[in-house]
C-alpha cells in the first residue's frame, strides 16, 4: 500500500520562504547549574522586539488571512493543548484522581498513581502499562522555581519527563543522565534568584508553562510492585519558597475522585476550533519567540489585530480553524502520517520533544501520542499496517518475531504495547495491553526467537503467555525502546514485520 501524507501546503511554502532566515538559528539550550553557590547567576533569556508584519489598516483578502490561519493553526496546536490543559489543573483544589483513575494536582504540584495506568484513562493518549506514572504541570508565572524530589530509586529505571509549552524537553533528570537521588531546582525564564544549598541541578524553562511526569519501571511481579511503594512517596513537586532540606513525602494511595466529564473512547478534546483564535494571543505571550521565528510570530499577531477590529477577519480566522481541525490535524493522527518511514512499514521520528521548528512533526506527535520523551531517553516505533501494507485488524490474527538475538537493544525496558483505533487500551479478558521486559514469562521458542501473538482470541495453552489480545476493529502496535543503544538510533536496529497468518 502506498503510503499518504497529508501535508499542509501553506506550512511548507511559508517555512520555505523564511528559510534562509531560519538556517543558521539553532534553538537555544536549557540553562543547566550545576553549582550550589549562593551567588551563582542564572543567565535570562531576554525575548527580543518582534518585527511588524503588514501595517495597521493593510487590506488582507479572505485568501491571505486563510494562509496565514492554517500556519497558525499547525504552529499553535500543541501549545494550545498545554495551555488548555492549565485551565483544568488550575480548578483543582489539590491532588487527586480524575474519575479516580487519572493523576492531576493544581499548577506547580504533581500527583502520582501506585500502578499501572488502567484502561478507562482518556487524557493522555498511547499510555503504557511499563511504568508508574505521575504527572504536574508547572505554571511559572505563579511560581517563578520549584522543587523537584527525586528518591533513591537503586537499580531501577527511572526517567522524569520535563518538558516547556513547546512540548520540548529542557531538564535531563534520570538513570539515563546518571542523575543522583535529592532536589533539583526548575525555573521559569525570568529567574535570577538565590539558589539554596542542597540543590543537584538546575534547569530553566524558556515558557510560562511546562510538564513533569515521572516514570518508574514496575514488572508484573506482585513483589515488584510492593517493593516500589515507598519510593514513589518520595516523588513530589513544590514551589522554592517550601524548601528545607528535607525529603518530604506524600500518601498517593489516598488521594480524592475528582468527577470527570466523558470524552468517549478518544482523548479529551484539549483543543477546540471554535475557541483556538481566542486563546492564541495567550500562547504569543506565554512561548517567546525562538531566534528565526520572528517572522511567522509577526504575520500571526497582525492577523489577529486586524481580526479583533474587524469581524469578518475573526470570522474567517473561525470558519478556518474548524476546517483545518478536519484537513489538517485529523490526518496526523494516524501513525503512517507521523515521522519517517522505516523497515517493514514501521514509522518513527528522531527528534521527540527537541522538535525545535519541525512544527509538522511536533503537531503530529501532540495529535497521536502527545508527551514523548527526548530520543535519548526513549525511542519510538508506531505501527498501523502488516509487512504488506494492509491496515491491522482484529478479524486477521498476527505475529511479530523477533529473531535470536534481536529482541530491542536497551539499557532500560523494551515493550510492544497495542491500543484500539482510539490509541487507547482496548479492555480484555486477561487484562494485558503490551508485553515485553516486564513480563517475567515471556517464552522463547525453540531457537531462542522470541514471537508474539496478536490475535483476538486466545492461542494455544503453550503460547498463551505471549499472546497480546486485539480488539475486534483497526488496531496499533506500538515499539518502546527505553534508553536505546545506539544501534536503535543510528538506525540499525528496527523492529520486525508484523505477520498476518492464515487461518
Amino acid at each position: 500500500m502506498k503510503k499518504i501524507v497529508n501535508k499542509p501546503t501553506f506550512a511548507s511554502l511559508l517555512i520555505a520562504s523564511i528559510a534562509l532566515l531560519i538556517f543558521s538559528c539553532n534553538q537555544q539550550k536549557p540553562v543547566e547549574v550545576t553549582s550550589t553557590s549562593d551567588s551563582v547567576a542564572v543567565e535570562t533569556n531576554k525575548m527580543k522586539k518582534i518585527p511588524s508584519g503588514p501595517v495597521e489598516g493593510t487590506q488582507m483578502t479572505d485568501a491571505y488571512v486563510k494562509q496565514v490561519a492554517q500556519m497558525a493553526y499547525l504552529w499553535g496546536w500543541p501549545m494550545v493543548n498545554v495551555h488548555n490543559r492549565k485551565t483544568m489543573y488550575e480548578k483543582l483544589p489539590h491532588a487527586g484522581l480524575i474519575g479516580g483513575i487519572v493523576m492531576a494536582a493544581p499548577p506547580n504540584q504533581l500527583a502520582m498513581l501506585t500502578d499501572y495506568v488502567v484502561p478507562e484513562e482518556r487524557i493522555v493518549a498511547c499510555p503504557n502499562q511499563d511504568v508508574v506514572y505521575g504527572m504536574g504541570l508547572m505554571n511559572f508565572d505563579k511560581e517563578a522555581a520549584l522543587i523537584v524530589q527525586v528518591p533513591d530509586f537503586g537499580d531501577r529505571f527511572w526517567v522524569y519527563q520535563v518538558c516547556d509549552q513547546r512540548t520540548d524537553g529542557f531538564a535531563e533528570i534520570g538513570k539515563m543522565y546518571g542523575s543522583k537521588p535529592g532536589f533539583y531546582l526548575l525555573t521559569g525564564p525570568n529567574w535570577n534568584g538565590k539558589i539554596p544549598d542542597g540543590i543537584q541541578k538546575i534547569f530553566k524553562c524558556s515558557t510560562s508553562l511546562g510538564l513533569i511526569i515521572p516514570r518508574a519501571f514496575q514488572s508484573d511481579d506482585v513483589a515488584d510492585k510492593l517493593a516500589l511503594q515507598p519510593t514513589l512517596t518520595q516523588i513530589m513537586m513544590y514551589p522554592l519558597s517550601q524548601f528545607d532540606g528535607k525529603m518530604k513525602t506524600a500518601d498517593w494511595k489516598g488521594l480524592p475522585t475528582f468527577p470527570s466529564e466523558s470524552s468517549g473512547g478518544e482523548e479529551t478534546k484539549w483543543v477546540d476550533p471554535q475557541t483556538f483564535f481566542d486563546v492564541l494571543p495567550d500562547i504569543l505571550k506565554e512561548v517567546p519567540a525562538m531566534p528565526g521565528e520572528e517572522a511567522i510570530y509577526a504575520q500571526i499577531q497582525s492577523v489577529l489585530g486586524a481580526a479583533a477590529k474587524n469581524p469578518k477577519i475573526k470570522a474567517i480566522l473561525k470558519a478556518s480553524a474548524i476546517e483545518n481541525e478536519t484537513s489538517l490535524i485529523k490526518p496526523l493522527f494516524q501513525f503512517v502520517n507521523v515521522g519517517y518511514s522505516v523497515q517493514h512499514n514501521w514509522t518513527t521520528q528522531k527528534n521527540g520533544a527537541s522538535f525545535g521548528m519541525d512544527y509538522l512533526t511536533r503537531t503530529a506527535v501532540a495529535k497521536s501520542n502527545i508527551f514523548v520523551n527526548k530520543p535519548a531517553e526513549t525511542k519510538y516505533f508506531y505501527q498501523d499496517l502488516d509487512e504488506k501494507g494492509i491496515r491491522l485488524n482484529g478479524k486477521s490474527n498476527y505475529t511479530v518475531t523477533y529473531a535470536t538475538g534481536q529482541l530491542p537493544p536497551v539499557k532500560g525496558f523494551w515493550s510492544l504495547t497495542l491500543y484500539n483505533e482510539n490509541h487507547f487500551f482496548e479492555n480484555n479478558k486477561i487484562d494485558r495491553y503490551s508485553l515485553g521486559t516486564k513480563n517475567k514469562g515471556l517464552q522463547k521458542n525453540a531457537d531462542g526467537s522470541v514471537t508474539i501473538y496478536v490475535q483476538k482470541n486466545p492461542p494455544s495453552a503453550d503460547k498463551m503467555s505471549n499472546w497480546l489480545p486485539s480488539p475486534a476493529s483497526n488496531f496499533t502496535l506500538y515499539q518502546r525502546c527505553y534508553w536505546p543503544e545506539e544501534t536503535i538510533l543510528n538506525g540499525t536496529w528496527n523492529p520486525p514485520a508484523v505477520v498476518k497468518q492464515v487461518k
